[in-house]
């Protein structure tokens, strides 16, 4: 019989476990679709693929979005960042240390490990194994020490393999010869079976011609000064994006754009845009778009926007077009701010292994690229009713207030159709073709351009946003988890109430919780025996949903009437009399309005995890500037270089 109750099945509804794995799509990759293995014999476009089937031998087309990892035996990476154990963490980052100069190299040869091996001190076996890891989940918690109930992955590649393949691809393939890429699949084969070696599998070999550079096949192959003259860096480039994904950069700044509120469309400011570019291609990776301040929360959910796929995005704001971009960066690249500094998005990063760079101090040319695509994007608003200019002198004469007329969603679905439609479909004067071309021949190649391949997609959308997302370490009290003053409590905290420490006997153990401050009705906890999340609610159900912001300045103006200590039942009241207050006022004032629309905004409750809730499918977007454009009305935008 079964004995849960009816809210602790709703709990489990709402517990998950993190998922890290991404799907590789390459050629000779293995991908799950429904309960069937299948194996990519061929990648057609961004949206779907040939496979053949494991068992059967069948081959089919297959969409892409409809993928999942093969988890099976793999090493799965299930921790929660801040739950590894200091030296856990720090034995993997000794690791990843290790190999990260061979995550570079897109043709690893054998005297490559070696000499790494050497220079760290370490097996060269050890180091081919640390690197598949890595390989097979993209996380640096794949390096962590193995714990009893991990499982090694049953399809190495033998070592001598490896070796027999960066022979051929060097003394073979790499060649004024130039042979074909099925002439150096037989060659290996051939090598192999003459040294009594197990052969590797035909789409494996192909994978590894794929991942040799153009500057590398340039060079090998007899174009020496083609190559020279192709990569020698120019002035005014950006160092090391010479593919897509190498560099993102990421940076904010005020729409120059009064916004109106959804009830009486009567004006309540300026948006915050938080805006991600692939440098190498111009693209726009992701953005977010908020009426809060830059923050870490702008910085978590550019970056989930940005490495997840669009089409529910698009889906969302109704605008039928292309945005064929998603993929974790090898680079981010952002100015000092605090919003990038933070320390949950630095080993974020690091988990991902992203590599975070900031820009020189007093070396604005290190963040042109970035902030002449943001002045392109804020040059269109000027056209839009309601627009603030980005000058003075441009102003004059023009009341901004008077004239807005857009809410945000009416503005952001403008915003996405500008850049799917119009932006990415431009001239850029400075790579010579429009942006998504540039993307395009960076992924699949050209007769001049080897491509890199199709990033590998995120197989869990949840774990990505929650790895960015603040978090915090507490104990779990009889009445349940306290944060910044409010309580939360839900049955699966029961059994960690008052638990101690293993590693300290007589210390309370602390264990991790994450949040989004625009809902903080609810707060994630992690259980480090089940290593899910578990969704937790106030303790006090009476409490609305609230932000972080409304929750401030509800316990600033409990702080006003004189009272030191603040409970939630004052909050509650404080909250209620703050809403009514806006409410009464939304005629006559633009804050009170900005406070409703921001609370509103927060409602909803989307993010790039979960960009499609019910609640959103249902509402009828209005038409905007740029909707229903065709192809052949992007001439007049000219080039944006």
């Amino acid at each position: 019989m079964n004995n849960k109750t009816e809210h602790e099945m709703d709990l489990m509804k709402e517990a998950f476990e993190p998922v890290r794995k991404r799907v590789d799509i390459q050629a000779g990759g293995l991908v799950q679709h429904g309960d069937s293995i299948y194996r990519i014999t061929e990648v057609l476009d961004f949206d779907s693929i040939i496979a053949t089937e494991v068992e059967t031998g069948r081959s089919t087309p297959l969409r892409i979005n409809e993928l999942s990892p093969v988890i099976g035996d793999s090493v799965q990476a299930t921790e929660d960042i801040d739950e590894i154990a200091d030296k856990d963490w720090k034995i993997a980052q000794q690791r990843y240390s290790a190999i990260k100069p061979l995550l570079s190299i897109s043709m690893m040869k054998r005297k490559n490990v070696e000499l790494r091996a050497k220079e760290v001190g370490v097996d060269v076996v050890t180091l081919y194994r640390w690197l598949q890891k890595y390989n097979a989940i993209g996380v640096i918690t794949a390096l962590i020490p193995q714990k009893r109930g991990w499982k090694e992955g049953k399809s190495r590649i033998p070592v001598f393999a490896e070796q027999v393949i960066d022979e051929v691809i060097k003394d073979f393939y790499l060649t004024n010869q130039r042979s074909t890429p099925q002439k150096t699949v037989t060659e290996v084969l051939r090598r192999c079976q003459q040294r009594g070696i197990k052969a590797p599998h035909p789409s494996t070999i192909r994978a590894r011609i794929g991942k040799v550079t153009e500057k590398q096949r340039l060079r090998g192959r007899g174009f020496k000064e083609k190559a020279k003259n192709k990569f020698l860096p120019v002035p005014g480039s950006f160092p090391n994006a010479d593919f897509p994904l190498a560099v993102v950069q990421i940076d904010h700044t005020p729409a120059d754009i009064i916004l109106v509120d959804d009830l009486h469309r009567k004006p309540i400011g300026r948006p915050w845009i938080t805006l991600s570019m692939d440098i190498n291609s111009r693209v726009v990776t992701g953005y977010y778009l908020s009426f809060d301040p830059p923050s870490e929360t702008s910085v978590a959910m550019c970056v989930a926007h940005s490495v997840l796929p669009k089409d529910e995005w698009l889906l969302l704001h109704k605008v039928d077009a292309e945005w064929p971009v998603w993929g974790f960066p090898n680079t981010i690249h952002v100015d000092n701010g605090a919003d990038f500094r933070s320390n949950n998005f630095q080993q974020s990063s690091l988990m991902y292994g992203i590599n975070l760079e900031y820009r020189p101090v007093k070396q604005p040319r290190y963040g042109g690229h970035i902030e002449r695509l943001l002045g392109t994007l804020l040059r269109e608003i000027h056209d839009l009713p309601g627009t603030t200019f980005s000058s003075i002198k441009d102003k004059e004469g023009y009341n901004s207030e008077k004239e807005a007329v857009m809410t945000k969603s009416e503005f952001e679905t403008w915003l996405v159709t500008l850049i799917c439609k119009v932006y990415h479909k431009s001239m850029h004067s400075g790579i010579g073709m429009t942006p998504l071309r540039k993307w395009e021949i960076g992924i699949f190649g050209n007769t001049e351009v080897q491509g890199v391949g199709l990033p590998a997609r995120p197989a869990d959308r949840l774990t990505v946003l929650l790895d960015f997302l603040p978090s915090f370490r507490r104990t779990v009290q009889t009445f349940g988890v306290t944060i910044d003053g409010m309580t939360y409590y839900a049955d699966v905290l029961r059994q960690w109430i008052n638990a101690e420490d293993p590693e300290t006997k007589g210390k309370k153990r602390e264990f991790i919780f994450r949040r989004d401050p625009r809902d903080i009705s609810a707060v994630w906890f992690f259980d480090p025996d089940l290593k899910q999340y578990f969704k937790v609610p106030f303790a006090d159900q009476a409490l609305p949903s609230m932000s972080i912001w409304e929750y401030q300045q509800a316990r600033e103006a409990i702080k006003r009437e004189g009272k030191k200590s603040v409970n939630e039942h004052q909050i509650l009241h404080a909250i209620t009399e703050l809403r009514s207050q806006v409410d009464k006022s939304k005629e006559k004032s633009k804050k009170a309005r900005r406070s409703s629309q921001r609370r509103k905004e927060h409602e909803k409750k989307i993010s790039p995890a979960a960009p499609l809730p019910p609640p959103v499918l249902s509402l009828t977007m209005p038409q905007t500037r740029f909707a229903g454009l065709t192809d052949d009305d992007i001439e007049p935008f000219g080039d944006i270089g």
